[in-house]
């Protein structure tokens, strides 16, 4: 299955439809676009594993761009557009970019890129004649590149414990563009996604991400029209189902806690009945959040585990995840291991450092330490995140290695206050971190996101700690609250919690 093929048989079918505007790509275009820029990276001297480096807003060109780097063999590199020009340049200096696409949207930067980066070529959607991607690739042929290949994606960690480093794929076995992918296989045996081309699917995240990019091209694969929202909005994602009668989604847990918090009148007045299943992944979901969304779209909420080093996937169907709340499912892609400090695996019910057993691993750009890091003695990866199995193989996530708080010697995991402050009404959004503490060496933080700022103050945080305490043990009770308009989070999902603990240790420092 490939979009090749489905050019073939159905060009006139929509692969691409922009949720706000109703711009829409068919099969057709999308395979003469990604002809097209195969054709202009041969033409600039891009060869197999040069890297393309794409900074762009949702928009009608990221997919059929990721499909012709697909055809040309090159690695495309996804950036995201929340970074700043010194943290961008230092990514394409890191991976050797040979070509940057972008937009007029990302003009600001733009400037300070072509100052550090005065030999790299640019192309913006949008731009004027000299450096237009659209005219550029209307120079082009649509015919295909003599020399087709599969191409690779290398993407950037966010970056929320330190600076982003590349996760490079291992090399593709098979050089045929068409050949079997096998998060297809996953996605029908797995998820259930049908194979007859009539999917509709839904994607409200930014695209530079491993989910979004991943899955929308499997979805290709498999036929189906992506609507793409330009930008989350909770109400508009419902309304957005309705109109073009969504068939398959992907979100993350913030996107849940957004939709819920929309009064019941609102929630309630949309057609969500062509919604059969509903993927979620890159962050926990608290235990109540996940019920209220299977208790309000029914048994099509879908769960799994992954990373974009592709080591591993686990996955959780609504009717398992019912007997089995809080857990993230049973290993489908590679094998699961929970392992002790020593490296041992440690029975079921124990916390541990989770591994993947797996044939074909990637490694970390120019960074063969983190790589080595990452890896346990028999061959296996990490991604970082701790937790445990239960007797039946389902694996239940405990938090981030790298967020542990050790507070008078005892060991805090921040995700489970986040889990619990999240279900209170007056929040939107919590992270809780680790401060310098010249007693404790660290104290528990609580940066809170109210619904309404107006509720921001000394009554709300009497009122949080009233209902955290029959819930939490006191030890873990945030020895101090603040109030934001916005937490510094990814529009995946990730709290960018180094930006937080970099600033409370700063006024530790000011302080001492």
């Amino acid at each position: 299955m490939h979009p090749i093929q489905h050019a073939k048989t159905r060009p006139d079918h929509p692969a691409i439809i922009m949720a706000s505007s109703g711009e829409t790509v068919t099969f057709g275009e999308m395979d003469a676009t990604a002809n097209r820029f195969a054709q202009l990276l041969r033409s600039r001297g891009l060869k197999r594993d040069d890297a393309v480096a794409v900074l762009m807003e949702n928009n009608a060109h990221y997919l059929q761009l990721v499909w012709g780097s697909q055809r040309a063999g090159t690695m495309l590199v996804p950036i995201s557009t929340r970074l700043t020009a010194p943290e961008l340049t230092y990514i394409l200096n890191d991976a050797q970019a040979r070509l940057l696409i972008t937009s007029t949207h990302f003009a600001e930067v733009l400037d300070g890129i072509r100052t550090e980066c005065p030999d790299l070529p640019v192309l913006v959607a949008g731009g004027d004649d000299g450096d237009s991607l659209e005219t550029a690739l209307a120079e082009q042929t649509s015919k295909p590149i003599a020399d087709q290949a599969p191409g690779l994606v290398m993407l950037y960690s966010s970056g929320t414990t330190g600076r982003p480093k590349g996760i490079r794929p291992a090399p593709p076995e098979d050089l045929d563009i068409e050949a079997v992918n096998p998060l297809v296989g996953l996605a029908v045996m797995g998820a259930g996604m049908p194979t007859d081309g009539s999917m509709v699917y839904l994607s409200p995240a930014p695209l530079y991400h491993a989910a979004p990019i991943g899955w929308c091209s499997t979805a290709h694969r498999l036929g189906a029209t992506i609507v793409v929202m330009e930008k989350f909005d909770p109400e508009f994602a419902l309304a957005t189902i309705e109109k073009y009668k969504v068939t398959d989604s992907q979100w993350v847990p913030t996107h849940f806690v957004r939709m819920l918090k929309l009064d019941p009148q609102v929630r309630e007045k949309y057609d969500l009945s062509s919604h059969q299943r509903a993927l979620h992944a890159a962050a926990p979901c608290p235990v109540p959040v996940k019920q209220a969304m299977i208790d309000w779209w029914g048994p099509i909420v879908n769960e799994y585990y992954a990373g974009s080093e592709g080591i591993g996937m686990t996955l959780i169907r609504s009717v398992d995840w019912l007997t089995h709340p809080g857990s993230v499912g049973r290993a489908i892609h590679g094998t699961l291991h929970v392992c002790g400090p020593d490296g041992e695996e440690v029975p079921p019910g124990t916390d541990g450092l989770i591994y993947f057993e797996n044939d074909i691993l990637p490694s970390y750009h120019n960074d063969p330490d983190k790589t080595a890091d990452a890896m346990h003695p028999k061959g296996w990866m990490t991604l970082g995140d701790i937790g445990h199995v239960d007797e039946d193989g389902f694996l239940y996530l405990t938090d981030r290695k790298s967020h542990m708080i050790i507070s008078g010697g005892v060991n805090i995991y921040p995700q489970e206050i986040e889990n619990l402050l999240v279900t209170h009404d007056k929040v939107m959004d919590a992270a809780v971190i680790g401060a310098p503490d010249a007693d404790l060496g660290e104290k528990v933080v609580a940066v809170i996101q109210p619904v309404h700022m107006d509720d921001a103050g000394e009554a709300l945080e009497s009122e949080l700690r009233d209902f955290l305490a029959p819930q939490l043990a006191r030890i873990k009770m945030p020895r101090l609250f603040e109030f934001r308009a916005q937490l510094p989070r990814e529009a995946n999902g990730k709290l960018y919690k180094r930006e937080l603990r970099d600033e409370f240790a700063a006024r530790a420092q000011e302080q001492a």
